[in-house]
């Protein structure tokens, strides 16, 4: 591959394992496109697909795997923790190789044109897309879900972008956009306390007065008896891993709950791994170079 765009789509389905493999088929086989990782949660009822390709190669593949979803997964019977507003909840872009952000962004307005003429599916753009800085963080785009999603589309501001002006009766509406790479890490608390967690990803949220690249929220793990501090880290240079676990751990001292794991759901840049574990083991003067596999594909010393 000579360009490289990597898309994360998050699908709203994570408990019925064939209409997972439906959609995660769209994306196997195909020239020009590589699937990286999927993984689906019963909790969070929301399955996360990681793949790679060329622009174009990747557009059909994405538009495909968009039409499956809309075709088997119908919201008004849908229930989670995962906060969503469409079968397809939402759709990244991000540059990767010889890709600038430019070209990622037209790549998804392409993508979120095309989907709303083939599927008749209201889109909303956001990130490095976005029309309106007010559509930007997807938190303000998905606020109110599905159940909300008709009353929200009749205020002016909350217009689609494209496609129709009122929800898709099964599907809702979906969010297409270009950004930079974000890491999803969770960390699940030895207690069934929903409240606590809560509390304590309101502490740990940039919103809430903590990490400045972090999004956090409570969710309730029935299948696992236990809570979870669910996160996005949109800048993991800048808000570490080792960071946001830290605070949660030291959040979570005060009401006599320990951290159970961790859970990191898709994949994660090696750099983000090398400076936790040079955290934890109190290495100095650590970096990637001195991982091994850092060298292998590296051009050979002159």
């Amino acid at each position: 591959m000579n360009k490289i765009i990597e898309c994360v789509p998050n699908f709203s389905e994570g408990r019925d394992l064939s209409k997972v493999e439906k959609i995660v088929d769209s994306f196997r086989g195909k020239e020009g496109v590589k699937l990286l990782d999927y993984s689906s949660d019963k909790d969070h009822n929301r399955m996360v697909v990681t793949v790679v390709g060329e622009p174009v190669a990747l557009k059909n593949a994405v538009l495909e795997a968009i039409g499956t979803a809309v075709g088997i997964i119908d919201l008004t019977r849908h229930e989670g923790q995962h906060p969503r507003m469409g079968a397809v909840d939402v759709v990244p872009f991000i540059p990767v190789k010889n890709v600038t952000m430019e070209e990622a962004v037209a790549l998804s307005k392409e993508v979120a044109q095309e989907v709303a003429s083939r599927y008749e599916l209201p889109v909303f753009l956001y990130e490095k897309s976005a029309t309106a800085s007010h559509r930007e963080n997807l938190a303000s785009v998905r606020k109110g879900e599905f159940e909300g999603l008709f009353n929200k589309m009749q205020l002016p501001e909350w217009q689609s972008d494209f496609g129709p002006t009122l929800p898709h009766p099964t599907a809702g509406a979906v969010a297409i956009g270009a950004r930079t790479f974000l890491i999803a890490y969770n960390v699940n608390l030895n207690t069934t306390n929903l409240e606590i967690a809560d509390k304590i990803a309101g502490k740990v949220r940039f919103s809430g007065g903590g990490l400045r690249f972090c999004k956090a929220m409570g969710v309730d793990l029935k299948e696992k008896n236990m809570v979870q501090v669910s996160m996005n880290l949109t800048d993991y240079t800048k808000t570490a891993i080792y960071q946001a676990v830290e605070m949660i751990r030291f959040e979570a001292a005060q009401y006599g709950v320990s951290i159970a794991g961790g859970e990191l759901i898709g994949l994660v840049p090696l750099e983000a791994l090398v400076d936790t574990a040079a955290y934890y083991l109190g290495l100095e003067n650590f970096s990637i170079q001195q991982v091994l596999e850092s060298h292998l594909n590296a051009p050979a010393a002159i």
